[in-house]
This record gives structure tokens, sequence and C-alpha cells, in this order.
């Protein structure tokens, strides 16, 4: 092994590669004999029991820290005595492992164990680094190399990718195997295994970037990796954060201590959560989370219960689990007399299965909080009988006990929301209400009895006009146990903007269907963004969406809308958008409107875009690079995918745009584009930005393999890569896209 060149015949080398016996101490009472020898390879220690054989470990002399002569740590000299003094030595570990105390049979031989470690170590930390790069994948490989034969299976190879940290797509492990396994023996040894590592990790792109900033023999130095932070990055980078990455991401051990970054460093380094498309901070909490409720855009859902269809589909109470884990804080309950005095929902006039009340709120209890700490909407659609609504606010009392607000926060009569920050860990509903909230603070307040209020129903048919709905709309006696509960979201109808403005009080909400909310947000975009600056608006989708499709969300957070409910089953675009939208701000659920969506005398008007302080007209350059092991679609051979990349911008209608590149033919492995856009953005705190990657058919249309879609004040800047999610949003763990950002002012 030329690690140990110049010691071929050293007597301490001979002596470690023969072993011996020693005593390995656990405790005052447990000492048992191990036999430990160093391995052929000259770096792998050995030990075994004599007694069961099986019980055999390795441990790499690279991951020793220090050899101790004598009782010197704290294990042996709490167990045993001083006349072992002489005989003992301890191995100690750079990782989490244990020291290993050993107590030798003589003075002599624990001297010799002590001299012989020191010497083999000390002269492998003058290797030179090449030397030493080759090496720390053969040490890893051998941790992998399950039964020590020193060739390697197809699985004692994804083993060795995992432990660093690189992860590889079944289907391509395949594929790079047969290459390298040139004997076809079914095993890749030494330079195969090697030649296996150089084809996975080689990036063409990465060895260009590398090597225009690696100025030393090589290697990027600490000032190298300063420049390419600043430079390429854009980011505010010391010498103190270069040596923390190379601490941190750096495998070779003699190039971490010379503060130097190889290429492989760096190449893992690039994957790393902080050097991802999304700004580091923005994965927090990072916007101010005590301005009252409705300035914020929250993450909401429609007909909840819904597994999938709206007409015969089943309900159930996952649907309400799987939306609050992904981070959604407003769900919609419709709620209908069941049986055994025990309300039930479903999607009324259908054949949607029915699940309990009582089970929902549960499991919303359960779940709530687990994404997100700040405040869940239970938005009621109230069918039910007085007796039965008696039962539903028993459940919820009973249920979401503290937690669920059911007075205002402050003395006396508020005139405004809560914010998010104080409202953490509570429940709202949202529902009718027999009376105004200002009605509980008048001191002649007598008790409301249960009354008639119009029963809210968002399952009316599309085309009727409003005079026909208002007649239809159903008298519906509503029971004051459950009217009280309601307190910020009082849902009342809308009649007109300057009706809320001078009937309505900040509480009082109206819910708007999809066609009727987009018609507002176009032709009198102002009118409902001041609307919205000082109510709520909820959004569902269309009546007409039986099969659960959803609409853009876009166009109604333009209009400050804040409840923009979607249909969270669905996999699409819009569910896409939805998530992208959301990704921020600690996964919270809330999202601070922009400062003009906030503002009582705005001007400010999507369509039109007049001049005003929204205009900060950006130019976004995108070099869409290349990708890495993109899943195959369709269970087709991965040699078949042709994969193109799409980058979209969505915000206010002079900000979208969409562009694609070409396909690269048979490459889901490591496909490059090189290919660069440039987009106007001119409203950049309502735009998001899209990154899709579909397989490129001609005749059945592009088949769409991953997404990532994220708003555009959250870009990083600089080469990035982009994590890809499938179409249930969950991240694909090998697969990703890699590109370079630049955002520029444009005046």
């Amino acid at each position: 092994d030329e690690m140990n060149a110049g010691m071929e015949g050293d007597s301490d080398l001979q002596f470690l590669l023969q072993g011996g016996d020693l005593l390995k101490v656990l405790s005052p009472s447990w000492k048992k004999t191990r036999y430990f020898r160093l391995m052929e390879d000259c770096k792998t220690i050995w030990r075994e029991s004599k007694r069961t054989f099986k019980d055999s470990q390795t441990f790499s002399l690279d991951d020793i820290s220090s050899v101790r002569l004598g009782r010197q740590s704290e294990g042996l000299r709490k167990n045993t005595e001083d006349q072992v003094e002489g005989r003992c030595f301890s191995i100690m570990f750079k990782s989490r492992r244990k020291n290993l105390d050993l107590i030798a049979s003589s003075e002599e031989e624990a001297k010799q164990w002590f001299n012989s470690l020191q010497k083999v170590l000390s002269n492998r930390n003058n290797l030179n680094i090449q030397q030493k790069t080759e090496h720390w994948i053969s040490s890893c490989l051998r941790k992998a190399d399950k039964n020590k034969d020193d060739k390697m299976t197809q699985s004692e190879l994804k083993n060795f990718l995992r432990l660093i940290n690189i992860k590889v797509d079944d289907d391509y492990a395949e594929m790079l195997f047969q290459k390298c396994d040139k004997s076809k023996s079914g095993h890749l040894s030494g330079e195969e295994i090697e030649h296996f590592y150089d084809l996975l990790t080689h990036r063409e792109e990465i060895d260009v970037i590398y090597g225009a900033y690696a100025k030393t023999t090589g290697f990027m130095s600490s000032q190298n990796l300063v420049d390419f932070l600043k430079k390429e990055q854009r980011e505010k980078a010391t010498l103190a954060d270069a040596h923390n990455i190379i601490q941190k991401h750096e495998p070779d051990e003699n190039a971490k201590e010379k503060k130097l970054l190889s290429k492989d460093g760096f190449l893992i380094y690039m994957h790393y959560p902080e050097t991802l498309v999304l700004k580091p901070d923005h994965r927090e909490v990072y916007q101010d989370m005590s301005q009252p409720l409705n300035r914020y855009f929250i993450s909401s859902s429609h007909n909840t219960y819904l597994m999938e269809d709206q007409l015969s589909g089943p309900s159930s109470t996952e649907a309400y689990v799987r939306a609050l884990l992904k981070s959604c804080r407003c769900v919609e309950l419709d709620v209908w007399d069941g049986s055994d005095n025990e309300p039930v929902i479903y999607h009324g006039y259908t054949l949607t299965s029915k699940i309990l009340f009582r089970d929902a709120i549960k499991s919303i209890k359960e779940y709530a909080f687990k994404t997100s700490d700040y405040p869940v909407i239970l938005s009621l659609e109230n069918h039910c009988s007085v007796e039965q609504q008696e039962v539903m606010a028993h459940h919820l009392s009973s249920i979401l006990g503290s937690a669920l607000v059911t007075s205002p926060l402050g003395e006396g009569m508020p005139t405004d929301f809560p914010s998010p920050e104080e409202l953490k860990g509570k429940f709202l509903i949202k529902g009718k209400r027999l009376n105004k909230l200002e009605a509980s603070f008048a001191p002649e307040a007598a008790e409301a009895d249960d009354a008639d209020v119009t029963e809210e129903d968002e399952s009316n048919n599309e085309d009727e006009d409003e005079q026909k709905e208002d007649e239809k709309r159903k008298k519906l006696k509503l029971a004051k146990e459950l009217s009280g509960m309601v307190v910020y979201c009082k849902s009342v109808h809308f009649h007109s903007f300057e009706d809320a403005r001078q009937n309505l009080s900040f509480y009082e909400m109206s819910s708007f269907k999809e066609q009727k909310a987009l018609a507002l947000a176009e032709e009198s975009a102002n009118s409902f963004i001041r609307h919205n600056v000082d109510k709520l608006s909820r959004i569902y989708p269309a009546g007409s969406r039986t099969d659960s499709s959803n609409y853009n969300p876009v166009p109604l957070w333009n209009a400050g809308c804040q409840l923009v409910a979607l249909n969270f089953q669905t996999t699409c675009t819009d569910m896409d958008v939805n998530q992208g939208r959301f990704l921020v701000n600690g996964k919270s659920g809330y999202i601070l409107k922009p400062a003009f969506l906030r503002d009582v005398d705005t001007e400010f008007d999507p369509i039109t875009l007049t001049r005003g302080d929204w205009l900060k007209h950006k130019t976004l350059h995108v070099l869409v690079v290349s990708a890495q092991q993109l899943p195959k679609m369709n269970n087709k051979k991965f040699s078949f995918v042709d994969p193109l990349v799409k980058v979209q911008v969505y915000g206010v209608p002079a900000d979208v745009a969409e562009r694609q590149t070409v396909a690269v033919e048979n490459n889901g492995f490591n496909p490059a584009w090189n290919e660069s856009f440039q987009f106007d953005v001119y409203v950049p705190d309502l735009a998001l930005v899209r990154f899709t990657i579909e397989d490129h058919d001609s005749t059945s249309g592009n088949e769409f393999i991953g997404q990532y879609t994220l708003p555009f004040n959250s870009l990083n800047m600089g080469y990035r890569q982009v994590p890809l999610l499938n179409k249930n949003g969950d991240v694909l763990s090998s697969a990703g896209l890699f590109v370079h950002i630049m955002v520029l002012d444009a005046e």
C-alpha cells in the first residue's frame, strides 16, 4: 500500500500486521480478551472476539485522534488498579466513538503497541495530499464492503454511496455498475470502484467553476473560496466562513488540515441546504408576525375532508391531517345532521362518504400545530338542526379546550384582528353569528335566542343570478352555543364594496366563488385590495369543478385576498404554486402581504400598474446549466428520458412569462443545457418563479418529472442546486437541477 510508502519491512509495521491479544476494559468486572491486528491494507485495524469469531469489527487509523500510554483515560482510572499502570494504553477517536481502553500482557508489549501505532499514524499524516484523496474513498469503501472481500456488489456500493451522502437512483446505479464491471463478474474491485465513483460524481460544469477559482496547486484555498462566494454567489463571506465550510464539507483530512477545499469537498458543499436556490434565512420565520391577522396571505383548503373528487369519492379524517401537515391554516368542515345525534361531515347531496364531526375535530387537534404553530381557522359550513349544532358546540369546546378562541383576546370590544403571534396554538371558528360582536358588550345585552340566519351553502349552481340565489337561500336556525364561538370570522353575504365599507365590521367576512372573485379582481382590483386591507376574504373553487381541479391563486393574491382555498388533495400546477408561496417563512402558512396591499389609501392596481412604490423593476437572468439523475417516467428504461426545463414567472399580468430549453435526447443521468433566459419583473413582491422538468414527447405530450416553485424575493443568487419535487410535493431524493441566478436592478 503506497500509503505506507517507506515503511516496508519496518519492524513496527510488521508488529501491527501480526497483531496480538489485548484485554479490553469496559467496567471493573468486564475485561475480555480481544485479538487486534492491522489489516493488509495497512490502514484498518481489525479486532475479533476469540470465542465467537462473529464479533469482528474494524476501524480506520484515520478515525484515531490519539493514542495514550498509561491509565490516562477516565475509563482506565475508574476500572483498573494502580499496579497495571504500565500495561495500559488507550485509543481515542475523532468521532463520538467511545475510547478503547486496553491492557497488554506486559509493560514492554504496551510500549510496543503504543510506539508502533504512533509511528504509523504520524506516517499517515505526512502523506501527500494526492495519495490521501484517493484514499478517503477507499476508507469509506471498506466500511461498505460487508464481507471484507475487497470486492463490491451493487448493494455494497449503494451502502458506500449513502455513507458519503451521495444518493443514487437504482436504475443509474445499475447502468454505471454494468459500465464499470469490465470483467462481467457481478462485482467491482480496485480501480473499477474508483471508476464507478468518478462516473457517478463527474460534473463537467462543477469542474469548470472549481477550476476557475482553485488557484492553489489544484485546490481552493480559503481565500479562493471567499472570492467564489462573493463574486459568483453574491454572499457576504469572510475567511472564517470559508474555514467553516472546509471544516464541515472537506472529506480529505489532509486538505482540511491545510484549510484547502478539494473538488470533492466543493461538490459535496454545493449540495448542502445553505447553498440551495432558496435563501437560507427565508426557510425560517423571517417576517413580522405581530400584525393583524388579515394582513397575511393564509394557506387555505376547500372541502378539506375529501380525498378525491367532489361527487362520489371518500371523505376521511386523513385528508385533514395531510392538509395540516402541508401547513394549511384554514380547513373547511361541511356539517350535516347524522344518526344517533352525532353530526357528520360530507359533501351534501352527493355520494361522498361520511365521517363523524367529532373524529374530524380530534384529528385536527392532534395535527394542527405539527408543521406550524400559527392559528388554524375552522371554516364551518353548517347545515345542522339546532340540536346537532349544540352537539357540535359541545365537541368543539370539549376537544379543543382552551385552544379554542371563544371571546375577544383583549379587554372590551376589539377594533382589529389579533396577530398570528398572539394566536399561536389557537383555533378560530369561521361561521354564522346571531348578532354583531358589539352586542355582547352592550350593557343591556340580552341573551340572544336561537334564531334564523341564511344558510351558507357553496354548492349552488354556477349560473344562477344573484337575485334568484338570494330567494333560494334557505333559512337556518342557529344555536346560540355555536353562534357564540364565532368571534373574529363571522360569515356574511357580500353585496358590494360600498355596502361592506359602510355596514360591515372588520370581523365580518365574505366567501366568493372563483368566477365572481376573478371578475372583481379584474374589473375593480383596487376596490378589492382596499376591501381586503381591513376585512378577510375567502375564495373557493367553482362548483363545476366536480373533479376537484383547482384555479390559479395568483390573481387573487394580487388583489389582496387572504384565504384563497384550493383542493389540497389534487396534484396540479395551481397547488405547486400555492406550496411555493407558502414554502418560506418557516412553512408557517402565513405570509405577510406586501406594504402596498396593507395600506388603506393604496393606489395599487395589478392590471394597470400605475406608478408607485410597488414598481421595483428587476431583470432576472437564469442560466439553466444541467440536471442530475432524473427518475425515468412511466417505467420506461431510463435511457429514454428526453428532459427539457421550463422556467416560469407568476405575478401581476405584466410579469407573467415562460421560457423553455430544448430537450436533451436520451439522457436523464446528467443532461446539460447551458441555455440562458432573461425576464423583466416589475412587481417582485408578488412574483414567484417555477422551475419544471418535463420528459419531451411530441406524440402524447410532455410528461411531468419534477418542479420547484419559490417566491421571487427568496431566490439565492449564483450557482444553485434546485431541489425537485414530485407530483405530490415530496422531494425526489437523488435528482436535482443546477442553475445560475442573477437579479439586477433594471432602472
